[in-house]
């Protein structure tokens, strides 16, 4: 006999939905029930919310202030209902904030008549605090509000830029008749008429966008605005100039109409208090400040006074604060002061309380929006290449994505357990396995990824398109009683959720297994992952040369329009297509990772259709490839027809978005084929043959792999080419370096005898001849040839016995001898055996002329005759005067890494550094440090280098990695962390943590191939 179904529960108003009747979660008390209700005579007190909806709740006249506040918060599912307060208008015309603390009945002195608002009331430096998507659609709403009331001051372009992220979130995707009519009928900033263009000129760029996403990129540019979340309170200072007076997370801030003229940082704060109508600021004693010790504002009531004066200890608390301070004793006799104090968790607490528990993550509705259709649980936005307009007006730094500032904790550390909740009462009588959620529930929820462990974002809600229960909440004009519960009646509130009968039902073992396999962990995923985060820095390399370049260089007169056409016909349409992949590559990985139901049927947990129908599209632009070499002749033989060309060219590189020498930006094209062809072949070597994706993967492989074939020959000489040319710009006192038939093979740092004993010098070694040089001591950076040996006739022999020099050996050619020593025995090893394969081909080949100087600085030397001269430093004297008129060259080339750290690299090095370039996300961790911080790093060139996002212009710094050694932390450095590997270089000490074993075993790869390039030998075998 079945059992009969249990009876509905009856709904009060704020009852948190699908939970038992005795559950409740308070916002202001973690891990604690709320008060009871009090007994008495109730009252029904209008809330006014965020979407301008109007509930109705039934509270006790004597409740506490949290009493209501928690009903509000439960009623839309809230969780991070601490970052908002309940704000009205007191009998004294002001707005003051609802006391959590004090009774209802003492802060209202008319509740039937007065309207609360539900309102942010701690605004955050980083809306990525944020750890739900209804908490940060709450705040896109509160964005809305203070644009539209003109709170929220800001330049026409940041205006139009928000405005086109609430539209796509309001109406989709960009249609221009449909665009304008509703920009027509609605008015989301005053004065809005003359920026209807602009508007949809932004708007037409987040096609594809969320409304998730909107409110992510939304939040992003009205963060770093000045006005961003400031509340104005008028006062004056002792000179009766009119300021404001207003606070944030920082500290107390001053203006001056809608203009910050002065901020007190919270550090620099020692008390702040009131005294009738004057607001004191007491600083701490600073010898380097002109700042008296105490500040005085007068403030137009002492009312006034003590609202600005409790928002302030508020703020303070919330954000500076670990925990929520610990009422003071009540006095026996006599009171001093004000007893208001700070009641609830500080933004901390809210942070670990929501990373730490688990919560059914209900759908919610958005009001306004048309599109419904969003069924992501994970906030984070596809990266939007959208720039942020700065308060000057330019468009300034760009969007963060939250894909590049979170990753997820199960790819890092194993999630822990979290509290249970308990039970709905319409499952409280069955058997233990029947409070676990159904298959296809499971299935659906499976969908959401593990904790975050270094990001804080967690799971987003689901949007629903159903419309959501009322819960006994009275809506807008409703006449029915308080408590009744009658959906068909009426409409509910677009923020609540619909009931969901497992809502608070209690897990088990089998789910917790589902849960630690939702986020993909599958190699397949990360080899995608690597193809997402290495585009990305390769479209931020092509834009390097079709804006920055451009803008830079293109636009002068002196770049003849040859060289334009050549660039502009050659980089544009590559630049076009990468965009656009990469936007498919960013749907498809994020489809993969689960933010969408899309990926239930498995058919987007693969890559290799994407990769194959792009590398097939690529195929009408592989002319362009073939053009790179023509784009570096053109740019060589116009900076040779023009100084002017040359010296823009010259200041070009010395910017900081070239981080790299402009001539390999040139050739990145060539550069991402081969890797292409390299992610293809660790694709079809771990796919079986019987993979869905495995043929796909081998059809691109086959492609890529006939045009990396057709190009290699081009690719080997192009490299060698622009090497020359870098190693051009940083010699002085050599001609004709440039001249067809010569290649480059090692340069590196030798000691030379000479009559001074030891002298560091840098030696290059082409195919036909070896020069050596010393540093400039001039601005320039540069180094000085001082002599060449021809490697035809030239003999080499090791000379250690002979002079007593730890690995040393000798050059001898037909002309002179010279004496050089080696850093290492395995430097020597690498120097003999690449000079004498350089030796045995000179002999059968015609290179091009060994006459390298411009003038000969070599002596007369019988052969044999060991070369003794002395060229230290005084040497260059003469000719310092000359060298000092150059212009400055790039002061961190290979060459002078090199130098400093007395090593050599050779083009078999290049090459395979060619081809390990490497790019994402790593946490950093100093020796002497605690904590770690999250970086986007990109490897190329033998260097990683760090950028605070990959939305990012140009890196933060760099770190050349010639001479370091890359191991695995030992067990004495309590580095208790998961894939971590140690850079070390003498003192110099960095810890990277990788997010999978993955990437962690790329980035050992990549690194080490810099760290210790290999002979010769090994490099060949390697590369093949």
């Amino acid at each position: 006999m079945a059992d009969p179904d249990p009876e509905p529960v009856k709904s009060r108003a704020g009852h948190r939905l699908g939970a038992p009747e005795t559950l409740g979660i308070s916002t202001l008390d973690p891990a604690h029930r709320p008060p009871a209700m009090p007994p008495g005579r109730h009252v029904t007190v209008r809330v006014h919310m965020l979407d301008d909806t109007e509930e109705l709740f039934d509270v006790s006249i004597k409740a506490a202030g949290k009493v209501l506040f928690d009903l509000v918060c439960t009623h839309m599912n809230l969780i991070e209902g601490d970052y908002f307060g309940l704000e009205f208008q007191n009998h004294q015309k002001m707005m003051v904030w609802l006391d959590p603390i004090k009774p209802i009945m003492k802060q209202l002195r008319r509740p039937k008549h007065t309207t609360l608002r539900f309102a942010v009331k701690y605004f955050p430096p980083d809306h990525a605090q944020l750890l739900e998507e209804l908490t940060r659609y709450l705040f896109a709403l509160q964005i809305k509000q203070d644009l539209s009331s003109g709170r929220l001051t800001c330049n026409d372009t940041s205006a139009a830029l928000m405005v086109s992220h609430i539209m796509q979130s309001e109406i989709g995707d960009f249609e221009e008749s449909q665009c304008r009519s509703h920009l027509l009928n609605n008015n989301y900033i005053p004065d809005q008429m003359p920026l209807i263009d602009k508007i949809m000129e932004f708007h037409s760029m987040n096609i594809g966008q969320t409304p998730a996403e909107s409110d992510f990129q939304l939040l992003e540019v009205a963060r770093r605005l000045e006005m961003y979340g400031i509340r104005l309170h008028p006062a004056k200072d002792r000179e009766g100039s009119r300021l404001s007076l207003a606070v944030a997370h920082t500290g107390v801030l001053v203006f001056q109409g809608h203009t910050k003229i002065n901020s007190f940082n919270w550090s620099k704060v020692r008390k702040l208090s009131f005294k009738r109508k004057r607001f004191l600021i007491k600083l701490r004693p600073d010898v380097n400040s002109s700042y008296q010790d105490t500040l005085e504002f007068l403030m137009a009531s002492r009312d006034c006074c003590k609202v600005f004066w409790k928002i302030c200890v508020e703020y303070h608390a919330f954000f500076r604060l670990f925990e929520e301070p610990k009422p003071k004793p009540k006095p026996v006799l006599f009171t001093r002061g004000s007893s208001f104090r700070f009641s609830g968790r500080t933004q901390k607490q809210v942070i670990d309380f929501v990373r730490e528990s688990e919560f059914k993550k209900l759908p919610f509705e958005r009001k306004h929006s048309r599109v419904q259709h969003n069924n992501r649980l994970s906030p984070l936005p596809s990266p939007r290449y959208h720039q942020v307009p700065t308060e000057s007006g330019a468009l300034g730094d760009r969007l963060d994505s939250a894909s590049q500032r979170h990753w997820k904790e199960s790819a890092l550390v194993s999630s822990q357990e979290t509290s249970e909740a308990p039970a709905s009462p319409a499952h409280q009588k069955k058997p233990r396995q029947d409070r676990s959620p159904s298959r296809k529930e499971e299935t659906r929820d499976s969908t959401r990824p593990e904790h975050l462990a270094t990001g804080p974002l967690t799971n987003s809600p689901y949007l629903s398109t159903s419309p959501g229960h009322s819960n006994g909440l009275l809506n807008g004009r409703a006449s029915l009683e308080v408590g009744s519960h009658s959906p068909d009646v009426r409409q509910p509130s677009p923020l609540t959720s619909p009931l969901l009968n497992d809502a608070c039902s209690i897990r088990t073992d089998d789910e917790d297994e589902v849960r630690r396999k939702r986020f993909p962990t599958d190699r397949a995923y990360f080899i995608a992952k690597e193809l997402l985060t290495t585009e990305r820095t390769y479209v931020k390399d092509l834009e390097a040369v079709t804006v920055s370049f451009q803008n830079a260089v293109g636009q002068d007169e002196a770049a003849p329009d040859s060289l334009k056409n050549t660039i502009f016909s050659t980089f544009e349409p590559l630049h076009k297509f990468h965009i656009g992949f990469l936007r498919e590559v960013e749907q498809r990985l994020a489809l993969w990772e689960g933010r969408s139901n899309a990926h239930i049927k498995g058919d987007y947990q693969r890559i290799g259709d994407v990769l194959l129908k792009n590398l097939q599209d690529l195929k009408p632009l592989t002319a362009n490839l073939h053009k790179q070499c023509d784009v570096l002749m053109e740019l060589e033989k116009a900076c040779k027809a023009s100084r002017r060309l040359e010296a823009l060219c010259r200041d070009f590189e010395l910017q900081k978005v070239c981080y790299v020498p402009l001539n390999v930006f040139i050739l990145r094209p060539l550069h991402r084929l081969v890797h292409y062809k390299h992610i293809l072949e660790r694709l079809c070597k771990h796919y079986p043959a019987t993979h869905v994706d495995f043929r796909d993967c081998r059809a691109a492989l086959a492609d890529v792999s006939e045009v990396v074939e057709q190009l290699q020959g081009s690719v080997m000489k192009m490299e060698n080419f622009q090497k020359l040319l870098e190693l051009k710009k940083d010699l002085i006192g050599v001609d004709n370096l440039v001249v067809p038939g010569r290649e480059f093979i090692r340069f590196g740092c030798l000691s030379k005898l000479s009559g001074k004993g030891l002298q560091q010098r840098m030696f290059f070694l082409f195919n036909d001849v070896i020069l050596y040089s010393s540093r400039g001591m001039t601005a320039t950076n540069q180094f000085k040839v001082h002599g060449q040996l021809p490697l035809h006739g030239m003999t080499i022999r090791e000379s250690e016995d002979e002079w007593g020099v730890p690995h040393a050996f000798t050059l001898v050619s037909q002309r002179q001898s010279v004496v050089v020593a080696a850093s290492s025995l395995s430097e020597m090893e690498k120097w003999m055996e690449d000079l004498e394969m350089a030796i045995e081909t000179a002999k059968t080949s015609n290179g091009p002329s060994s006459d390298l100087l411009s003038c000969s600085l070599t002596d007369n030397k019988f052969p044999g005759e060991c070369v003794t001269e002395a060229e230290s430093e005084d040497d260059m004297v003469a000719s310092r005067s000359s060298l000092e008129r150059a212009a400055p060259q790039r002061g961190n080339t290979m060459v002078h890494v090199c130098w400093h750290r007395n090593t050599s690299v050779s083009m078999v090095d290049f090459n395979v550094a060619m081809e390990n370039q490497l790019s994402g996300n790593l946490l950093r961790k100093f020796k002497n440090s605690n904590g770690w911080q999250k970086l986007w790093v990109v490897f190329t060139n033998f260097s990683l280098f760090f950028y605070k996002s990959h939305q990012d212009d140009y890196p933060l710094a760099s770190l050349p990695l010639l001479g370091y050694s890359v191991t695995i932390p030992a067990e004495s450095e309590n580095i208790h962390k998961d894939y971590v590997f140690k850079l070390h270089f003498k003192s110099h000490v960095y810890y990277f943590r990788s997010e999978s074993e993955y990437t962690f075993e790329r980035w050992m790869e990549v690194i080490g191939s810099a760290t210790a390039p290999s002979s010769r030998v090994q490099n060949c075998k390697d590369a093949h």
